[in-house]
Protein backbone atom coordinates (compact mmCIF):
# COMPACT_ATOMS: atom_id res chain seq x y z
CA UNK A 1 0.00 0.00 0.00
CA UNK A 2 1.39 3.67 -1.12
CA UNK A 3 0.84 6.73 0.97
CA UNK A 4 -2.45 7.27 -0.77
CA UNK A 5 -4.87 4.25 -0.09
CA UNK A 6 -6.85 3.12 -3.33
CA UNK A 7 -9.83 1.62 -3.44
CA UNK A 8 -7.94 -1.80 -3.64
CA UNK A 9 -6.63 -1.16 -0.54
CA UNK A 10 -9.96 -0.67 1.12
CA UNK A 11 -11.17 -3.56 -0.13
CA UNK A 12 -7.64 -6.05 0.82
CA UNK A 13 -8.49 -4.43 3.87
CA UNK A 14 -12.31 -5.16 4.25
CA UNK A 15 -11.75 -8.81 3.27
CA UNK A 16 -9.45 -9.54 6.21
CA UNK A 17 -10.83 -12.41 8.52
CA UNK A 18 -8.46 -11.78 11.48
CA UNK A 19 -10.56 -9.24 12.95
CA UNK A 20 -7.48 -7.64 15.26
CA UNK A 21 -5.19 -7.10 12.31
CA UNK A 22 -8.18 -5.61 10.02
CA UNK A 23 -9.06 -3.17 12.60
CA UNK A 24 -5.49 -2.05 12.66
CA UNK A 25 -5.45 -2.15 9.41
CA UNK A 26 -8.39 0.15 9.03
CA UNK A 27 -7.44 2.18 11.71
CA UNK A 28 -4.17 2.65 9.93
CA UNK A 29 -6.07 3.79 6.41
CA UNK A 30 -8.23 6.02 8.10
CA UNK A 31 -5.24 7.87 9.18
CA UNK A 32 -3.38 7.71 5.98
CA UNK A 33 -6.70 8.96 4.15
CA UNK A 34 -6.78 11.77 6.99
CA UNK A 35 -3.14 13.22 6.37
CA UNK A 36 -3.75 13.38 1.99
CA UNK A 37 -6.78 15.73 2.29
CA UNK A 38 -4.66 17.97 4.58
CA UNK A 39 -2.49 19.09 0.95
CA UNK A 40 -5.91 20.73 0.01
CA UNK A 41 -7.43 22.10 2.95
CA UNK A 42 -4.40 22.50 5.74
CA UNK A 43 -4.80 21.06 9.24
CA UNK A 44 -9.28 21.56 9.35
CA UNK A 45 -10.70 17.86 10.51
CA UNK A 46 -11.86 16.03 8.21
CA UNK A 47 -13.73 12.78 9.17
CA UNK A 48 -11.13 10.26 8.72
CA UNK A 49 -9.38 11.65 10.85
CA UNK A 50 -12.04 11.27 13.89
CA UNK A 51 -12.70 7.89 12.46
CA UNK A 52 -8.60 6.52 13.24
CA UNK A 53 -9.07 7.32 16.61
CA UNK A 54 -12.65 6.27 17.09
CA UNK A 55 -11.31 2.59 14.94
CA UNK A 56 -8.41 2.71 17.43
CA UNK A 57 -10.87 2.81 20.40
CA UNK A 58 -12.82 0.02 18.82
CA UNK A 59 -9.99 -2.15 18.12
CA UNK A 60 -9.85 -1.90 22.46
CA UNK A 61 -12.77 -3.84 22.84
CA UNK A 62 -12.40 -6.05 19.41
CA UNK A 63 -9.13 -7.09 21.64
CA UNK A 64 -10.62 -6.54 25.00
CA UNK A 65 -7.44 -5.07 25.63
CA UNK A 66 -6.83 -4.09 29.21
CA UNK A 67 -9.70 -6.13 30.23
CA UNK A 68 -7.89 -6.81 33.94
CA UNK A 69 -7.68 -3.07 33.89
CA UNK A 70 -10.80 -2.49 32.79
CA UNK A 71 -12.52 -4.50 35.99
CA UNK A 72 -10.42 -2.33 38.09
CA UNK A 73 -12.94 -0.88 40.86
CA UNK A 74 -15.62 -3.04 39.27
CA UNK A 75 -16.96 -4.97 41.87
CA UNK A 76 -17.60 -8.77 40.76
CA UNK A 77 -19.40 -10.20 43.75
CA UNK A 78 -21.89 -12.68 44.10
CA UNK A 79 -24.66 -10.87 47.19
CA UNK A 80 -26.35 -13.79 47.81
CA UNK A 81 -23.76 -16.79 47.90
CA UNK A 82 -24.23 -17.60 51.26
CA UNK A 83 -27.74 -17.87 50.83
CA UNK A 84 -27.38 -19.95 47.11
CA UNK A 85 -24.88 -21.83 48.71
CA UNK A 86 -27.74 -23.33 51.14
CA UNK A 87 -30.08 -23.55 48.56
CA UNK A 88 -28.27 -25.50 46.95
CA UNK A 89 -27.09 -28.33 49.26
CA UNK A 90 -30.51 -28.12 50.30
CA UNK A 91 -31.31 -28.69 46.55
CA UNK A 92 -28.90 -31.67 46.36
CA UNK A 93 -25.38 -30.08 45.30
CA UNK A 94 -22.67 -32.01 46.82
CA UNK A 95 -20.18 -29.26 46.27
CA UNK A 96 -18.15 -27.30 48.98
CA UNK A 97 -19.19 -23.80 50.13
CA UNK A 98 -15.43 -22.58 48.19
CA UNK A 99 -16.75 -24.86 45.10
CA UNK A 100 -19.63 -23.23 44.98
CA UNK A 101 -18.41 -19.50 45.83
CA UNK A 102 -16.13 -20.15 43.02
CA UNK A 103 -18.51 -21.95 40.04
CA UNK A 104 -21.05 -18.82 41.26
CA UNK A 105 -18.02 -16.31 40.37
CA UNK A 106 -17.13 -17.80 37.16
CA UNK A 107 -20.64 -17.59 35.31
CA UNK A 108 -21.20 -14.09 36.20
CA UNK A 109 -17.61 -13.05 35.01
CA UNK A 110 -18.55 -10.66 32.41
CA UNK A 111 -15.98 -11.62 29.60
CA UNK A 112 -18.80 -13.61 27.96
CA UNK A 113 -20.80 -10.19 27.15
CA UNK A 114 -17.81 -8.51 26.25
CA UNK A 115 -16.94 -11.03 23.75
CA UNK A 116 -20.80 -10.54 22.01
CA UNK A 117 -19.62 -6.79 22.12
CA UNK A 118 -16.23 -7.41 20.79
CA UNK A 119 -17.96 -8.91 17.37
CA UNK A 120 -20.48 -6.46 17.29
CA UNK A 121 -17.83 -3.33 17.49
CA UNK A 122 -15.53 -5.69 14.94
CA UNK A 123 -18.44 -5.98 12.43
CA UNK A 124 -19.30 -2.29 12.68
CA UNK A 125 -15.74 -1.05 12.26
CA UNK A 126 -15.65 -2.83 8.90
CA UNK A 127 -19.03 -1.80 7.31
CA UNK A 128 -18.52 1.45 7.47
CA UNK A 129 -14.99 1.37 6.42
CA UNK A 130 -15.87 -0.73 3.78
CA UNK A 131 -18.32 1.67 2.42
CA UNK A 132 -16.80 4.82 3.31
CA UNK A 133 -13.54 4.21 3.34
CA UNK A 134 -13.74 3.02 -0.06
CA UNK A 135 -15.18 6.02 -1.40
CA UNK A 136 -12.90 8.60 0.44
CA UNK A 137 -10.24 6.42 -1.86
CA UNK A 138 -12.47 6.98 -4.69
CA UNK A 139 -13.03 10.79 -4.31
CA UNK A 140 -9.09 11.23 -3.93
CA UNK A 141 -8.50 9.02 -7.03
CA UNK A 142 -10.97 11.59 -9.10
CA UNK A 143 -10.49 15.08 -7.66
CA UNK A 144 -7.62 15.15 -5.25
CA UNK A 145 -5.47 16.77 -7.59
CA UNK A 146 -7.37 18.70 -9.27
CA UNK A 147 -6.22 22.51 -9.86
CA UNK A 148 -9.43 24.07 -10.96
CA UNK A 149 -12.60 23.35 -9.54
CA UNK A 150 -14.83 20.81 -12.18
CA UNK A 151 -18.46 21.04 -11.72
CA UNK A 152 -19.35 18.22 -14.06
CA UNK A 153 -16.39 15.84 -12.70
CA UNK A 154 -17.91 16.07 -9.21
CA UNK A 155 -21.21 15.30 -9.78
CA UNK A 156 -20.22 12.76 -11.96
CA UNK A 157 -18.38 11.52 -8.69
CA UNK A 158 -21.84 12.13 -6.96
CA UNK A 159 -23.94 9.80 -9.50
CA UNK A 160 -22.60 6.72 -8.30
CA UNK A 161 -23.92 7.06 -4.80
CA UNK A 162 -27.49 6.16 -4.07
CA UNK A 163 -30.12 8.65 -3.78
CA UNK A 164 -32.03 8.58 -0.58
CA UNK A 165 -31.48 8.76 3.17
CA UNK A 166 -29.19 6.26 5.27
CA UNK A 167 -29.41 3.50 5.99
CA UNK A 168 -29.75 2.67 2.23
CA UNK A 169 -29.16 5.72 1.01
CA UNK A 170 -26.05 7.97 0.41
CA UNK A 171 -27.44 11.68 -0.11
CA UNK A 172 -25.66 12.67 2.57
CA UNK A 173 -22.51 11.06 1.53
CA UNK A 174 -23.00 12.50 -1.86
CA UNK A 175 -23.68 16.31 -0.38
CA UNK A 176 -20.70 15.79 1.64
CA UNK A 177 -18.06 15.35 -0.73
CA UNK A 178 -19.36 18.21 -2.99
CA UNK A 179 -18.17 20.19 -0.61
CA UNK A 180 -14.61 18.86 0.52
CA UNK A 181 -14.08 19.37 -3.42
CA UNK A 182 -15.83 23.37 -3.02
CA UNK A 183 -13.30 23.48 0.28
CA UNK A 184 -10.71 22.83 -2.07
CA UNK A 185 -11.09 25.97 -3.65
CA UNK A 186 -12.42 27.83 -0.98
CA UNK A 187 -9.77 31.00 -0.01
CA UNK A 188 -11.88 32.36 2.86
CA UNK A 189 -10.53 30.24 5.76
CA UNK A 190 -14.10 30.80 7.59
CA UNK A 191 -16.08 29.46 4.76
CA UNK A 192 -13.87 26.84 4.44
CA UNK A 193 -14.14 25.58 8.21
CA UNK A 194 -17.42 25.40 8.10
CA UNK A 195 -17.87 23.91 4.91
CA UNK A 196 -15.52 21.00 6.18
CA UNK A 197 -17.44 20.58 9.04
CA UNK A 198 -20.50 20.25 7.65
CA UNK A 199 -19.28 17.93 5.34
CA UNK A 200 -18.09 15.87 8.80
CA UNK A 201 -21.12 16.00 10.53
CA UNK A 202 -23.24 14.78 6.95
CA UNK A 203 -20.82 11.67 6.70
CA UNK A 204 -21.05 11.35 10.39
CA UNK A 205 -25.01 11.19 10.41
CA UNK A 206 -24.85 8.76 7.50
CA UNK A 207 -22.32 6.75 9.52
CA UNK A 208 -24.11 6.70 12.71
CA UNK A 209 -27.84 5.52 11.29
CA UNK A 210 -25.86 2.83 9.58
CA UNK A 211 -24.06 1.92 12.30
CA UNK A 212 -27.50 1.48 14.84
CA UNK A 213 -28.00 -2.50 14.63
CA UNK A 214 -24.35 -3.16 15.97
CA UNK A 215 -24.11 -0.28 18.13
CA UNK A 216 -27.41 -1.22 19.84
CA UNK A 217 -25.99 -4.98 19.72
CA UNK A 218 -22.74 -3.83 21.96
CA UNK A 219 -24.44 -1.83 24.24
CA UNK A 220 -27.36 -4.56 25.08
CA UNK A 221 -24.87 -6.99 25.08
CA UNK A 222 -25.49 -7.39 28.93
CA UNK A 223 -28.77 -8.45 28.34
CA UNK A 224 -27.63 -12.21 29.17
CA UNK A 225 -30.32 -14.69 28.39
CA UNK A 226 -32.14 -16.28 31.48
CA UNK A 227 -32.33 -19.64 29.92
CA UNK A 228 -28.69 -19.86 29.16
CA UNK A 229 -27.38 -18.24 32.45
CA UNK A 230 -29.38 -20.71 34.69
CA UNK A 231 -28.46 -23.61 32.38
CA UNK A 232 -24.91 -22.61 32.84
CA UNK A 233 -25.35 -21.63 36.86
CA UNK A 234 -27.21 -24.80 37.28
CA UNK A 235 -24.39 -26.90 35.59
CA UNK A 236 -21.79 -25.24 37.96
CA UNK A 237 -23.66 -26.37 41.22
CA UNK A 238 -24.49 -30.11 40.18
CA UNK A 239 -21.81 -31.19 38.03
CA UNK A 240 -23.06 -34.09 35.89
CA UNK A 241 -26.41 -33.76 36.72
CA UNK A 242 -27.16 -29.72 35.49
CA UNK A 243 -30.03 -31.14 33.64
CA UNK A 244 -31.62 -32.77 36.08
CA UNK A 245 -31.75 -30.40 38.37
CA UNK A 246 -33.25 -27.97 35.81
CA UNK A 247 -35.68 -30.54 35.25
CA UNK A 248 -36.82 -30.72 38.87
CA UNK A 249 -36.90 -26.77 38.64
CA UNK A 250 -38.95 -27.10 36.05
CA UNK A 251 -41.98 -29.69 37.47
CA UNK A 252 -41.97 -27.42 40.50
CA UNK A 253 -42.69 -24.29 39.26
CA UNK A 254 -45.31 -26.33 37.45
CA UNK A 255 -47.00 -27.60 40.21
CA UNK A 256 -46.77 -24.01 41.94
CA UNK A 257 -44.14 -25.19 44.34
CA UNK A 258 -41.30 -23.07 43.54
CA UNK A 259 -37.71 -23.83 44.69
CA UNK A 260 -35.65 -21.26 46.85
CA UNK A 261 -33.12 -21.63 44.45
CA UNK A 262 -35.03 -19.71 41.98
CA UNK A 263 -35.53 -16.25 43.12
CA UNK A 264 -31.56 -16.69 43.86
CA UNK A 265 -31.02 -18.01 40.56
CA UNK A 266 -32.76 -14.27 39.16
CA UNK A 267 -31.13 -12.22 41.74
CA UNK A 268 -27.98 -13.70 40.23
CA UNK A 269 -28.97 -12.82 37.14
CA UNK A 270 -29.94 -9.37 37.68
CA UNK A 271 -26.51 -9.12 39.18
CA UNK A 272 -24.24 -10.67 36.53
CA UNK A 273 -26.21 -8.40 34.10
CA UNK A 274 -25.52 -5.20 36.24
CA UNK A 275 -21.80 -6.47 36.05
CA UNK A 276 -21.71 -7.43 32.59
CA UNK A 277 -23.48 -3.34 31.60
CA UNK A 278 -20.74 -1.72 33.97
CA UNK A 279 -17.95 -3.14 31.60
CA UNK A 280 -19.55 -2.71 28.49
CA UNK A 281 -20.03 0.64 28.93
CA UNK A 282 -16.38 1.44 30.51
CA UNK A 283 -15.47 0.08 26.89
CA UNK A 284 -17.60 1.72 24.30
CA UNK A 285 -18.43 5.06 26.09
CA UNK A 286 -15.03 6.62 26.40
CA UNK A 287 -13.03 8.00 22.99
CA UNK A 288 -9.24 8.18 23.66
CA UNK A 289 -7.98 11.07 21.35
CA UNK A 290 -4.17 12.74 21.72
CA UNK A 291 -4.75 15.33 24.01
CA UNK A 292 -6.74 13.50 26.53
CA UNK A 293 -9.64 10.78 27.44
CA UNK A 294 -13.28 11.70 26.14
CA UNK A 295 -15.81 10.22 28.28
CA UNK A 296 -19.06 10.00 26.35
CA UNK A 297 -21.20 10.47 29.39
CA UNK A 298 -20.01 13.31 29.84
CA UNK A 299 -20.61 17.40 28.04
CA UNK A 300 -17.73 17.67 25.87
CA UNK A 301 -14.95 19.00 27.46
CA UNK A 302 -13.78 21.58 25.09
CA UNK A 303 -14.94 25.18 23.54
CA UNK A 304 -15.46 25.91 19.69
CA UNK A 305 -12.63 27.40 18.06
CA UNK A 306 -12.68 30.93 17.07
CA UNK A 307 -13.85 29.96 13.17
CA UNK A 308 -16.32 28.19 14.31
CA UNK A 309 -17.93 29.67 17.09
CA UNK A 310 -20.25 32.15 15.16
CA UNK A 311 -22.12 30.00 12.27
CA UNK A 312 -23.11 31.79 9.07
CA UNK A 313 -23.20 28.64 6.13
CA UNK A 314 -26.69 28.48 6.25
CA UNK A 315 -27.27 24.20 5.21
CA UNK A 316 -24.85 23.95 8.58
CA UNK A 317 -27.37 26.31 10.84
CA UNK A 318 -30.02 24.59 9.36
CA UNK A 319 -28.98 20.98 9.65
CA UNK A 320 -27.66 21.75 13.43
CA UNK A 321 -31.17 23.15 14.24
CA UNK A 322 -32.57 19.69 13.60
CA UNK A 323 -29.95 16.96 15.20
CA UNK A 324 -28.02 19.35 18.48
CA UNK A 325 -30.47 20.27 20.80
CA UNK A 326 -27.93 23.01 21.92
CA UNK A 327 -26.87 23.90 18.64
CA UNK A 328 -24.28 26.96 20.14
CA UNK A 329 -22.95 25.18 23.21
CA UNK A 330 -21.85 21.95 24.39
CA UNK A 331 -23.73 21.79 27.59
CA UNK A 332 -25.55 18.79 27.51
CA UNK A 333 -23.86 17.47 24.78
CA UNK A 334 -23.28 14.22 27.21
CA UNK A 335 -24.79 10.83 25.27
CA UNK A 336 -27.27 9.64 27.83
CA UNK A 337 -27.90 6.28 26.47
CA UNK A 338 -24.64 5.73 22.97
CA UNK A 339 -27.71 2.88 21.72
CA UNK A 340 -29.96 5.75 21.00
CA UNK A 341 -28.79 7.90 17.48
CA UNK A 342 -29.95 11.29 18.63
CA UNK A 343 -27.90 11.10 21.84
CA UNK A 344 -24.63 9.65 19.88
CA UNK A 345 -25.22 12.60 17.01
CA UNK A 346 -25.48 15.24 19.45
CA UNK A 347 -22.30 14.43 21.25
CA UNK A 348 -20.54 13.55 18.20
CA UNK A 349 -21.97 16.80 16.36
CA UNK A 350 -20.13 18.90 19.60
CA UNK A 351 -17.08 16.97 19.33
CA UNK A 352 -16.21 17.57 15.55
CA UNK A 353 -16.91 21.19 15.75
CA UNK A 354 -14.60 21.59 19.08
CA UNK A 355 -11.71 19.53 17.93
CA UNK A 356 -11.47 21.00 14.35
CA UNK A 357 -9.00 22.96 14.58
CA UNK A 358 -6.53 20.24 16.58
CA UNK A 359 -3.70 19.41 14.94
CA UNK A 360 -2.35 16.72 17.26
CA UNK A 361 -5.63 14.74 16.40
CA UNK A 362 -3.28 13.89 12.80
CA UNK A 363 -0.36 12.56 15.52
CA UNK A 364 0.13 9.17 14.14
CA UNK A 365 -2.05 5.91 15.95
CA UNK A 366 1.01 3.92 15.87
CA UNK A 367 4.99 4.19 15.85
CA UNK A 368 6.51 3.38 12.70
CA UNK A 369 7.99 0.18 14.10
CA UNK A 370 3.81 -1.01 14.56
CA UNK A 371 3.22 0.47 10.91
CA UNK A 372 5.90 -1.51 9.38
CA UNK A 373 4.92 -4.71 10.72
CA UNK A 374 1.33 -4.00 10.31
CA UNK A 375 1.63 -3.74 6.70
CA UNK A 376 3.60 -6.79 6.38
CA UNK A 377 0.46 -8.28 8.04
CA UNK A 378 1.27 -9.13 11.57
CA UNK A 379 0.07 -8.27 15.06
CA UNK A 380 3.30 -5.56 16.38
CA UNK A 381 4.21 -5.66 19.98
CA UNK A 382 3.41 -2.71 22.24
CA UNK A 383 0.30 -0.82 23.49
CA UNK A 384 -1.66 0.03 19.89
Amino acid sequence: MGNLPTVADIEQISALANPVIRNLQITLCYHELAKAMTARTGISANWCIFATWASKQAGQTIRKQDFARTLEGISLTAPVVPDITAAARAFGSKRNDGEIRQSVLDVLNPLAALDRASDAVGRGNKKVFEEIGREFARFYDTCLNDSVFDADKIALFGESLRPGEPPEGQQYLRQAFTLYYQAFFENDLKTRAEMMLLANIMIGFHEQTRLQPEIAEAMNAALIDRREFRRQLLNALFPNRGWLAQLRLFFKQLLGRPSPLDPLLDSLLAEARRQAHLVITKYLMTIELPHGLLRLGEDVPAEFPTSLQQLVLLDLVSLLEKIDPTPNSTHESRAVDWALLPDRLHFIVDMFRCYHESADLFDPPFTAAQVEILKAGRLPDGRL
